[in-house]
């Protein structure tokens, strides 16, 4: 199943979308796409559910697709090519940072700049909703607990990141620095996530192009790796890595974002994405 929510902001609406690529509505069967949707429970009943009787809707804004992200948790140099044009070493454990769940809007909402950017930079990822709590989980059953995945764009403020202290999270969690979707695939029509194509362009130049299939750490070590350091629940997103291609990355000279910028990305069975970049407006964050 493709699940989403659309409309207004603070209207919106739970739907799927069919094998047309039309949106369902489910507002008769569900209030929203939240927890007890991703639970494997929830999941189960919606499957049963006849699609074809359900009521065809108008697409329109197409928000984060599901409610109640709690944690919005980061893998950084998750790509050993990544990691080799970024000059810095491959990881012997995951590097592991937050992004703020702020940060996380639709799949094409504008890309807001901070106040002060210079660096700003894209890195499309593979991204895992948890479904049912995880806590010291094996690697054999830690896929057990992803209720599906998305395509996110961990935005990446470079200067932030990298030279104003030790930490990544200020240059992760900025206001639109994480749109998701267009919508949630639930993992059995998924397949094996370590085996999709990734892309990424900018104003129509294709900077990146990979797959899943060069993780360092694959989608199961993650969530059992993670679940020993913190409770994993249903609703939390876990963002991958990126392949190789940011900007930061561009030789001999880096290439940022900058105002009236065009990204479009998509990963293979997840949909595509496409934002504008616009410098700084508070009044198009909340949009």
């Amino acid at each position: 199943m493709k699940l989403l929510r659309h409309g207004p902001k603070g209207r919106e609406r739970p739907g799927l979308l069919d094998a047309q690529g039309r949106v369902r509505d489910l507002s008769a069967l569900i209030g929203d796409i939240d927890s007890n949707t991703l639970s494997p429970a929830g999941l189960e009943a919606l499957r049963a559910v006849n699609s074809e009787a359900l009521p065809i809707v108008p697409q329109g804004r197409l928000a984060v697709p599901w409610k109640g992200m709690g944690k919005f948790i980061a893998i950084g140099l998750n790509y050993a090519d990544h990691a080799a044009e970024s000059g810095m070493p491959m990881p012997r454990e995951p590097i592991v940072f937050s992004k703020t769940v702020d940060c996380a809007v639709g799949c094409n909402h504008p890309v807001v700049l901070p106040q002060g950017s210079v660096k700003s930079d894209w890195e499309v990822e593979l991204g895992m909703v948890i479904g049912s709590t995880a806590r010291y989980v094996s690697e054999a059953d830690a896929l057990q607990h992803v209720a599906g995945y998305v395509c996110v764009n961990d935005v990446s403020e470079r200067e932030f990141q990298l030279e104003r202290g030790s930490q990544w999270d200020k240059g992760k969690g900025c206001d639109t620095f994480g749109p998701v979707g267009p919508w949630l695939v639930t993992a059995d029509e998924v397949g094996d996530p370590q085996d999709l194509r990734m892309w990424l362009e900018v104003n129509g130049h294709r900077y990146q192009d990979g797959s899943t299939k060069t993780m360092i750490f694959g989608p199961a070590m993650l969530v059992s790796y993670l679940s020993r350091f913190m409770t994993l629940r249903p609703g939390d997103l876990i963002t991958t890595g990126t392949p190789p291609g940011v900007g930061m990355g561009v030789k001999p000279t880096p290439v940022f974002l900058k105002p009236g910028d065009v990204m479009r990305l998509g990963i293979e069975k997840l949909g595509e994405q496409q934002q504008t970049v616009y410098a700084w407006d508070p009044a198009l964050i909340d949009g």
